[in-house]
């Protein structure tokens, strides 16, 4: 709702207020014809009636369409709690909800979240900044391409109204997951995310550029750009090639496990599992990169599936 209409009526109106107003135009004060309760009395209750209905109509359609407010969550913003299904819109300015239990989330300018529960938010446009201190796998922030899992960390998410968006994680870890896509970033990397194909590969803000412009030129279809993606890895880069590992065609795979194995040093013989998309031998492959072991992550990737 734009407050300078309703204050001053500068600025362009809600087209609910327009609709309001538009219902109510017929009860209005007119200084040239006088009140006309005030000249008789009705001779029934007919006009009462009438601007009940009238009011009961503008109210419905003031709230058609919002989610309904049920019991208090865990945030708050000031000292307002924030209840649970209701729809947060941040205007032009940044709002910031807290949880003791749970953490605290900068909502920046042009923000909509909606708080689905005390541990689960919805972020349906904008910038969301969280720092967590809540147990990991607790606090998810759902996207309409991909959940957001908090390992124990402080991260940032953009997204648009369609969910197209991007993730850069501060502290700790982040799990990101849809469309039958899993990607883990670690603190200092990032991670994009579409509509169509869910979260992406991740990789370091500080990679060479010719990786990440390489990487997104792949990740929208560009076939042709893998071998240039794996040219400009480095060693600390294997985060990128392990995620493209199960992602590419099965004949691409021996191409990146080949660059994979020369940065990362792992044995060649873990080659054919890898070429066939093998879990273990992708799990061994991860524990190569000396990150968080595989059986620290998967223990935390199962309860939330």
């Amino acid at each position: 709702m734009r407050e300078d209409y309703l204050w001053d009526r500068s600025g362009p109106p809600d087209p609910e207020i327009e609709l309001l107003e538009a219902e109510l135009s017929t009860l209005r004060y007119r200084f040239d014809r006088g009140f006309p309760a005030l000249r008789q009395r009705p001779q029934s209750g007919w006009w009462f009636a009438t601007a009940a209905a009238v009011l009961l109509s503008a109210a419905a359609l003031l709230f058609r369409g919002a989610d309904a407010p049920a019991a208090p969550t865990a945030w708050r913003v000031g000292s307002v709690p924030v209840l649970q299904g209701q729809v947060l819109r941040t205007g032009g300015s940044q709002v910031t909800l807290e949880s003791q239990q749970v953490g605290r989330v900068d909502l920046g300018p042009g923000s909509e979240l909606r708080a689905a529960t005390s541990r689960q938010l919805e972020l349906r446009r904008g910038r969301l900044h969280a720092f967590i201190w809540a147990p990991p796998r607790e606090f998810v922030v759902e996207t309409a391409s991909a959940r957001a899992v908090d390992l124990g960390c402080q991260y940032t998410l953009d997204v648009d109204g369609a969910g197209n968006g991007l993730l850069r994680v501060e502290t700790g870890w982040v799990a990101f997951q849809s469309h039958g896509h899993e990607s883990f970033i670690p603190a200092g990397a990032q991670c994009a995310t579409s509509h169509k194909n869910g979260p992406g590969i991740p990789f370091y803000e500080d990679a060479p550029e010719a990786l990440a412009r390489a990487l997104a030129s792949y990740e929208t279809g560009d076939a042709a750009a893998l071998p240039r993606v794996l040219a400009a890895a480095r060693p600390q880069d294997g985060l990128t090639l392990w995620h493209l590992l199960p992602r590419v065609p099965a004949a691409a795979r021996g191409e990146v496990f080949d660059r994979f194995a020369q940065l990362v040093g792992v044995p060649r013989e873990l080659r054919p599992g890898a070429v066939r998309g093998d879990a273990h031998t992708l799990d061994l492959c991860w524990n190569a990169l000396n990150l968080e072991d595989t059986s620290w992550w998967r223990g935390w990737e199962r309860p939330w599936r």
